[in-house]
């Protein structure tokens, strides 16, 4: 049997190797109880067959496991509450990891608004749906550049400090009758034009709504992906007009309420 100088109680699985091995062997005991293939095991977590089953003697031995007769075995209460307690304490590392580690050297990308050097400290704002920075400054949420950048080129940045204070954009939904109701006919193109001129986007979601922006003479900033597409511009600050068939509303409506964004549902068929 594998021996680890650490007390097996005492040690945490990132810490001792017998640990891990034997946290992995609960794991898939838990798994695949009460009949449990040594070899299957031994081939899941990269060991031999005899080590398994050496393990197993030990765990069976510490009231871990218990044995129902050859190739039956299950975790006790006292093996589920040692996998719990070691499972906490993953998730605390891996918290630690995400938050101090990981959440320190993610890189964003903005758009320079001005000149930009390595190292320096820059302002982020939210224009026009795009993250921007600009060098120098305070305010609400800042950030250094890992990149130098002129004005209008991407700049990379991390250690982002504070919150980008901007609104977020509302989406009007314009609901459009199927083909076999009417479709585009039923509908006004010059009330389209005037929605548009009042949004930042326009955003198509199906043929009878491609229909209605060809008869309004307008080209859609969206034809594809409308649903993921209008939610992310919303949520960046946008103010989004969407034609959408009656049928594909429903879709729109969900994702928006699940993400708070702000919507409101127009009917303009002219029937």
């Amino acid at each position: 049997m594998p021996s680890d100088a650490a007390d097996p109680e005492e040690a945490g699985v990132l810490r001792s190797k017998r640990n891990a091995t034997r946290y992995q062997i609960l794991v898939e005991i838990a798994d695949r109880q009460p009949a449990v293939n040594q070899q299957e095991i031994a081939d899941a977590i990269g060991i031999t067959a005899q080590a398994v089953s050496d393990y197993l003697r030990d765990l069976v031995e510490e009231g871990y496991v218990t044995k129902h007769g050859r190739g039956r075995y299950e975790v006790t209460k006292e093996g589920v509450d040692w996998l719990i307690s070691r499972t906490d304490e993953l998730h605390r590392f891996v918290q630690h990891v995400s938050e101090r580690v990981i959440g320190q050297v993610e890189v964003e990308t903005a758009v320079a608004t001005t000149a930009i050097t390595d190292g320096e400290t820059v302002l982020l704002s939210m224009q026009d749906g795009v993250l921007r920075a600009v060098a120098g400054g305070a305010g609400s949420a800042t950030a250094v550049a890992v990149t130098d950048a002129v004005a209008g080129r991407d700049v990379g940045v991390t250690n982002i400090e504070g919150v980008v204070d901007y609104d977020l954009g509302s989406v009007t939904i314009v609901s459009i009758p199927r083909v076999q109701h009417g479709g585009s006919s039923a509908v006004d193109p010059e009330r389209i034009v005037g929605m548009v001129e009042d949004n930042d986007l326009l955003a198509v979601g199906g043929v009878e709504a491609i229909a209605v922006a060809a008869a309004a003479d307008v080209d859609p900033d969206i034809r594809y992906g409308s649903t993921a597409a209008v939610r992310e511009a919303a949520a960046k600050g946008l103010d989004v007009l969407l034609v959408s068939t009656t049928d594909r509303v429903p879709a729109h409506t969900d994702t928006l309420r699940d993400q708070n964004l702000s919507y409101e549902v127009v009917d303009v068929a002219t029937t």
